[in-house]
């Protein structure tokens, strides 16, 4: 699974280092989907997760208006990216148009896959799930 949280800077334009706690799970893989996440965020994924998160996408008929639109929005914004050596790779400018991330990130595992975060976004978005998750306790 991917887990944590990590402050990456950017080492020319775009390009980013992977932490080393979020590459053990590609398993020695250099390969990772990125695409356009919800609230703002990059997601990324192993290959496989990719796969996987497709297989639920498209797992919903085509007929259905909804499916339709996950769909167009998950495959479209979606590309695979090669990891060098050292584990750095380049973020695809419209991900980072779409996301506002410019001079630092925030690396967050989610689980199933890694999340990039604009860091000021992360910081209020944080803020705004310990808000509503301690108002429901």
């Amino acid at each position: 699974m991917f887990l944590g949280e990590y402050q990456a800077n950017f080492s020319g334009k775009g390009r980013i280092l992977l932490p080393k706690k979020l590459r053990q799970e590609l398993k020695g893989k250099n390969l990772i989907i990125l695409s356009r996440g919800f609230e703002g965020c990059i997601w990324g994924f192993s290959p496989k997760g990719f796969a996987k998160e497709a297989e639920r996408t498209l797992g919903s008929s085509a007929t259905e208006e909804r499916a339709r639109y996950l769909r167009r929005y998950l495959f479209s914004g979606s590309e695979p990216v090669e990891l060098d050596a050292q584990g750095r790779f380049v973020i695809p400018s419209a991900l980072l148009t779409f996301a506002k991330v410019e001079n630092e990130a925030i690396l967050i595992g989610a689980g199933d896959h890694f999340e990039i975060w604009n860091s000021k976004f992360w910081k209020k978005h944080l803020k705004d799930i310990e808000r509503d998750y301690s108002s429901k306790r």
